[in-house]
């Protein structure tokens, strides 16, 4: 089921990685963060974007310079309701191996794109998301729970073709 889209426009679930490098100025992140304010500004109206209250609490246990941007700019997204039928898609991704046990919040974030049937998955979370080596493992354990497979991409994946 989509969530709400009453146009063409896609769909797209941003996890907690995408709000706190939108507001990041850590030297060290200065890519990631470009990016994302670059994606932020240009691109993120041609999308449905939401997100979750997993998030927003992801966001909020963390201790970080800019915590009080990152937890404002998520606060004002669009949440998808929680519902139980998550939780449980997420155990079984804990369980099948598709996400770490210390690290339920990236299995949180997929099950939400997964039910609702998200086109994208924004994250920065390249070990364990938007990592090509574990497509093909989320693609099974998603077919067999009858789930729809969101395409797991950074920002960078997002942006319209420019003409040359």
């Amino acid at each position: 089921m989509k969530a709400g889209t009453a146009t063409n426009k896609k769909t797209v679930y941003l996890d907690a990685t995408v709000f706190s490098y939108l507001h990041d100025k850590r030297p060290s992140l200065r890519f990631q963060s470009v990016l994302t304010r670059k994606w932020w500004r240009r691109e993120r109206s041609k999308f449905h974007v939401f997100t979750s209250r997993d998030a927003v609490e992801e966001l909020a246990a963390g201790m970080y310079a800019h915590k009080m941007h990152a937890l404002t700019t998520a606060r004002q997204s669009r949440l998808l309701p929680f519902k139980e039928r998550i939780a449980e898609v997420a155990a079984v991704y804990v369980r099948e191996f598709v996400m770490p046990r210390k690290l339920t919040g990236d299995a949180m974030h997929l099950a939400y794109a997964s039910e609702y049937g998200m086109d994208y998955l924004l994250t920065w979370n390249c070990n364990h998301l938007a990592n090509a080596n574990k497509a093909k493992h989320i693609e099974q354990v998603n077919a067999r729970l009858g789930l729809h497979t969101p395409r797991i991409v950074t920002p960078m994946g997002l942006f319209e073709e420019e003409e040359a």
